[in-house]
């Protein structure tokens, strides 16, 4: 609006000049008034301010003609069509900015409505999500939870009268009472992931290398049999990569026992040139294995882990009838 009405009175002063030293000016010079006007109708949002700048525009231009009638010696140079006539479609070009911000406002509330519905979808796909999970952890809490829970007691009910137990009894008890114990505390950490994502910290550390050793013993007391090798300060490995290795040996040595029973399990865990290396590998099975053991999500589960960090799995059957399994993880990508 300032500009506005500032070029306007250059523009009058320089028309007014002109003719009063008996000159005209080109037509040109009302071309910049046009850009002014086009930029008033396209910019200027506030009609405050936009009247009070065309009424003084047309103030100006009204005493502009008066002081030009009065000081022009000829009458050619008085200014009457012909200002009039180059004044006429001036109007337009502010029409052409206001339609210009119409459809610029118009654009821009496309926009939001656009990203206001992006939001909504959005919003109502993470509650889906929520209540999904929501049901989910009820079912797991009613079936999961109460199963383990007898398991448990009935473990605890039998280490209580142990001594009418014979020794190998015993020790299959203990390791099922604890077995149970450190199931029921992760399946209480998942259970309040999945009821509230953002209390999803567990209440217990997670597991990581340093308990492979106590892994192990419960795969022996269980009846497996275990040779280890096992790298020097795994315990200063990202904790998202000792989470995985440690989830990796855990279901091979449950695998190994569902499916090849009796068959020595070989284990070597690596940390070493920015990796972690874990391979575990079982013989043919010495007896049959339990019909119909697992659900079939090891062996995928196993690979999400270890592809969300970068690495790569390998699982297949080795040429003597064993199995085995091969995680790598790069090292740099757990700190990130």
């Amino acid at each position: 609006a300032t500009a506005f009405v500032t070029g306007l009175c250059a523009l009058v002063v320089a028309l007014v000049g002109s003719a009063g030293q008996d000159a005209k000016l080109t037509p040109m010079v009302f071309l910049p008034l046009a850009v002014l006007l086009y930029s008033l109708g396209c910019y200027c949002t506030s009609w405050v301010r936009t009247v009070p700048a065309v009424l003084g525009g047309c103030a100006l231009i009204a005493a502009g003609l008066w002081v030009n009638w009065a000081t022009a010696g000829a009458r050619e140079y008085q200014g009457r069509l012909d200002i009039l006539a180059a004044l006429a479609p001036m109007p337009l070009a502010w029409v052409m900015g206001f339609v210009a911000r119409t459809r610029r406002a118009l654009l821009a509330a496309a926009e939001r409505r656009v990203a206001d519905a992006d939001r909504a979808q959005r919003l109502e796909a993470a509650q889906a999500t929520q209540r999904e999970r929501a049901r989910i952890a009820r079912e797991m809490h009613d079936v999961v939870a109460h199963s383990l829970t007898l398991l448990v007691v009935h473990a605890e009910t039998l280490r209580a009268r142990g001594d009418e137990l014979p020794g190998w009894a015993r020790t299959q008890v203990d390791g099922l009472a604890a077995a149970g114990r450190q199931t029921g505390g992760e399946l209480r950490d998942l259970l309040r992931m999945l009821r509230d994502p953002a209390e999803a910290a567990p209440l217990q550390p997670t597991p990581g290398l340093g308990e492979l050793a106590a892994l192990l013993d419960s795969h022996r007391a269980a009846g497996g049999t275990v040779e280890a090798r096992v790298g020097a300060a795994l315990e200063t490995l990202p904790s998202a990569v000792q989470l995985a290795g440690y989830r990796v040996v855990q279901e091979s040595l449950a695998n190994a026992r569902r499916h090849a029973p009796g068959a020595p399990v070989r284990l070597t865990v690596d940390g070493g040139a920015g990796r972690l290396r874990c391979e575990v590998v079982n013989t043919r099975a010495t007896r049959r294995g339990t019909a119909g053991a697992g659900v079939g999500l090891g062996l995928p589960g196993m690979r999400e882990r270890v592809t969300a960090l970068g690495g790569d799995l390998t699982a297949g059957p080795t040429d003597d009838g064993g199995f085995r399994v091969v995680a790598t993880m790069p090292l740099e990508s757990a700190d990130v």
